[in-house]
């Protein structure tokens, strides 16, 4: 059902790949994106060496992937390549986009070009021809960039300005170029892991347009119920959560005939 474009996340950051601090960039972007019916394929982090970056998202053009979503590396330090990179990788030039400059200088109350400092300069760089769009909450920009068959978009790495960037250009982006829309529900079950999974397996053929997962992980004991996640795809809101109340329903009915008991989560 779902021929929505596809869409990666890339996570840019060696403070990422070693291990230094969590990647919870992907985790809430892919959460917003399955809200918006989505279709997330692939989750990506590379370290802030140009040429992995180049070779990572070239890739990812050349599965000719609608949407690359990349996080991270447009700061004013040394290690922040991620405009360099994306500039070799589509064979563009990195310019100053004027409207982004302007809008620095007016925070900064700075009247001339010459009194900018060579980090607002490296803020506003961008791919020529890319779009940028203001950053309320910070300072590196939201970038957009088309090549070939896919577009780019840039997000700064720190969670609360990705986020207030996401929210307030990138949502309505996906939304408005999806065909599908998920509803989803979390429930408990008085199971084992390997009682259960035959029955995710009937829901999932019994409507195929649905994705059950069940996660021992998240059970906080020997004795503890069992979290189960059912997501259903729709060609609409309504229709996802139609289809989600039935396989709800049959999921219910399956467990009571083993004897067992479902709860919401």
């Amino acid at each position: 059902m779902n021929s929505s474009p596809s869409i990666e996340l890339f996570s840019i950051g060696t403070e990422l790949t070693l291990g230094r601090i969590q990647d919870t960039n992907a985790y809430w972007l892919a959460q917003q994106i399955a809200q918006l019916g989505g279709h997330l394929r692939r989750m990506t982090i590379v370290s802030d060496d140009q040429d992995d970056i180049i070779r990572a998202i070239g890739d990812a053009v050349q599965r000719e992937t609608g949407l690359i979503i990349i996080t991270g590396g447009l700061g004013p330090t040394p290690d922040d390549r991620t405009v360099e990179a994306v500039c070799r990788m589509s064979g563009v030039s990195p310019v100053v986009h004027e409207t982004i400059m302007a809008d620095f200088m007016r925070r900064r109350d700075i009247e001339t070009r010459t009194d900018a400092t060579p980090p607002m300069l490296k803020m506003a760089t961008v791919p020529e021809g890319a779009e940028a769009f203001q950053n309320h909450v910070g300072w590196a920009p939201c970038i957009k960039v088309v090549h070939d068959a896919s577009t780019l978009i840039i997000l700064p790495g720190p969670p609360r300005e990705m986020e207030a960037l996401f929210n307030g250009y990138v949502a309505e982006f996906i939304s408005a170029s999806v065909q599908t829309k998920n509803a989803a529900l979390r429930v408990m079950v008085n199971m084992l892991e390997s009682e259960v999974s035959p029955l995710l397996e009937t829901v999932m053929n019994t409507f195929p347009t649905t994705y059950l997962k069940a996660y021992v992980a998240m059970k906080e004991g020997v004795d503890q119920w069992l979290p189960v996640d059912i997501v259903a795809t729709g060609k609409d809101a309504a229709d996802a959560q139609h289809i989600l109340n039935k396989a709800v329903t049959h999921f219910s009915d399956l467990i009571t005939e083993h004897g067992k008991h479902m709860e919401l989560y």
